[in-house]
């Protein structure tokens, strides 16, 4: 069998894995679907080499052992070798802190590493792919929680960002406005002037520090929290979408409705049909 794929149905709003694949590649063989993705995806060459590029990043010559990683909405190209192509394994990652916990680690920053093979990192990711593969269970789906947090923990510790990042000031209000956040979406009344107000700093100050550092505005930040955790829930539940507006801050379903349509460019309905037929 030369590939397998895996579409996975998460229930995690701060790491959520969608889907796992595995494929032996012809000689020569591209992706040829969209390459500017919508989540992160990890690959490991488990044989054979191939070349992998992104934007801003030289082009490099990747081989067995070695893994690459495509960025949410980085435009990103690789090949297969014509001679020794080669076979690997991906995980398809989405939700708010995945961003963060790749942040601290080489592999965000250079988009690949060489020669992973006898790492606890790859330890803890191949054990993540094969409990993935089996079927769910609530044994199993606490398991791939556990080793999610763990692979991650282990990239950041054996393969950290080595780039200085000093704890100032700014860094600090960042951290506290995601905190903030994070822990109020929910409530219909938290807006980003009530944030600016909790911090004491100007709504033109938070929207420079988020723009410089998370290249988001904390209002988009806000939406994106509130339709990640509708997406789940319209898939995971049969709620009403109107209990489900109001779950993520929403004061009426009308409201929520447009905004969803603008995040995902689907109604409510049309993506909870959408995702139940697949």
């Amino acid at each position: 069998m030369d590939g397998e794929y895996k579409s996975l149905t998460g229930k995690s709003l701060e790491s959520n894995i969608l889907f796992i694949g595995q494929y032996n590649c012809p000689p020569n063989y591209f992706f040829r679907g969209n390459n500017v993705r919508d989540n992160y995806v990890i690959h490991y060459i488990q044989d054979g080499c191939g070349s992998f590029s992104s934007a801003n990043h030289p082009a490099v010559t990747l081989k067995k052992g070695d893994i690459f990683i495509l960025p949410k909405g980085v435009p990103c190209f690789y090949q297969a070798d014509g001679q020794d192509p080669w076979k690997y394994f991906w995980i398809g990652f989405s939700g708010t802190k995945i961003k963060t916990m790749l942040a601290g680690s080489e592999l965000n920053k250079k988009r690949y590493l060489r020669q992973v093979q006898d790492s606890q990192f790859y330890s803890s990711l191949h054990k993540l792919f094969t409990t993935l593969k089996k079927p769910s269970s609530l044994g199993n789906d606490i398991l791939v929680e556990a080793l999610t947090y763990q692979m991650f923990y282990q990239l950041v510790t054996e393969y950290p960002d080595k780039a200085p990042h000093a704890n100032t000031k700014a860094q600090q209000r960042l951290q506290l406005a995601n905190y903030y956040l994070r822990e109020h979406y929910q409530d219909s009344n938290c807006n980003i002037e009530d944030l600016c107000h909790h911090l004491n700093i100007s709504r033109s100050y938070l929207y420079n520090l988020f723009k410089s550092q998370m290249n988001v505005s904390p209002q988009k930040f806000l939406t994106q929290l509130r339709m990640e955790d509708a997406q789940q829930q319209l898939v995971n539940t049969d709620d009403p979408i109107q209990v489900i507006s109001r779950r993520v801050g929403y004061k009426d379903e009308f409201t929520f409705s447009k905004a969803f349509k603008r995040y995902s460019g689907f109604s409510p309905k049309l993506y909870r049909a959408g995702s139940h037929s697949n």
